[in-house]
């Protein structure tokens, strides 16, 4: 089975949805999205459902915020019957914390080894790999530490907003951060196996980088990407 892992810089939208329901070859496919970071907010459950209104996809969510007399399946239950899983943005932090006391981050390694195909944006691509900075806490971009699904680190919204670029280049150049992959916020990134088998951009003014020390210097690499229509 191929591990897939299909990450973008900036929220859901419905050409990545587009895209992530062609990344797994079935006409129409099942997806499941998980609004963790947002606490499960009903107007981002709603927007899913706008999103996937007019798409060839089965959309599903998965709720963290549940009641055990109220449910009686298992989150793996629905993980594992899924062509795609797409985590969302939103607090990277409190999000992570959840899915790792629920055992979540688990179920999604499984399904990763099972060729499911795994996608988010912000929150939900930083999530993926060893770390990077987030705004998951008061006053300024911290560290967390991710998933490790992909041994880089990562950095979202890489030119939307304006701190970003210079602390994930800084980080990079003290040690801080490994060397590591950044999206614009309308461009993405497809690992097949662990490593980058295309690049994906909605327009032609977002992009995505390979960030690295060289030499002693931080060197940023854009990497070449097909534009996908949505």
């Amino acid at each position: 089975m191929n591990q897939t892992l299909f990450v973008y810089g900036g929220q859901v939208n419905q050409g990545f949805v587009k895209y992530t329901a062609k990344l797994t070859g079935k006409k129409k496919p099942r997806i499941c999205f998980l609004p963790t970071a947002t606490g499960d907010a009903l107007w981002y459950i709603n927007y899913w459902y706008e999103l996937c209104h007019d798409l060839e996809v089965e959309p599903h969510v998965l709720k963290v915020w549940i009641n055990s007399s109220t449910q009686n399946w298992e989150f793996e239950d629905l993980l594992l019957e899924m062509d795609a899983i797409i985590v969302g943005g939103g607090n990277t932090l409190n999000m992570m914390t959840l899915l790792k006391a629920h055992e979540i981050d688990k179920v999604l390694k499984k399904a990763y080894d099972r060729g499911i195909v795994l996608a988010g944006g912000s929150a939900g691509s930083l999530c993926w790999f060893n770390g990077g900075f987030t705004d998951s806490r008061p006053k300024k971009l911290t560290f967390v530490e991710g998933f490790n699904f992909l041994p880089f680190s990562h950095c979202p919204h890489y030119h939307s907003e304006a701190s970003r670029r210079p602390l994930f280049h800084s980080n990079i150049q003290k040690e801080i951060l490994t060397d590591g992959y950044a999206c614009d916020d309308l461009s993405g990134i497809v690992f097949e196996n662990g490593k980058v088998a295309n690049v994906m951009s909605l327009d032609e003014e977002n992009h995505s980088y390979f960030v690295y020390k060289k030499d002693g210097e931080v060197v940023e690499e854009r990497l070449e990407s097909e534009i996908f229509s949505r």
